[in-house]
């Protein structure tokens, strides 16, 4: 299983999304600091989660 990494800013697209007010607290504050947008770490986040459950995926085939 890959490590999550706080990514660098990457091009994106504009995508409206709604987050619970603690989710936004503890992104912001674990971003606080490193060169990184609440969208890239969201964006990184989703990445691992999906590679996650692929490799779940293939592990009970």
């Amino acid at each position: 299983m890959r490590k999550f990494k706080v990514p660098s800013v990457p091009p994106t697209t504009n995508k409206s999304i709604r987050f619970p007010n603690d989710v936004i607290d503890a992104v912001e504050d674990a971003i606080r600091g490193k060169d990184c947008t609440f969208t890239a770490f969201v964006v990184e986040a989703t990445r691992v989660a999906l590679e996650n459950l692929k490799e779940e995926e293939e592990e009970e085939t």
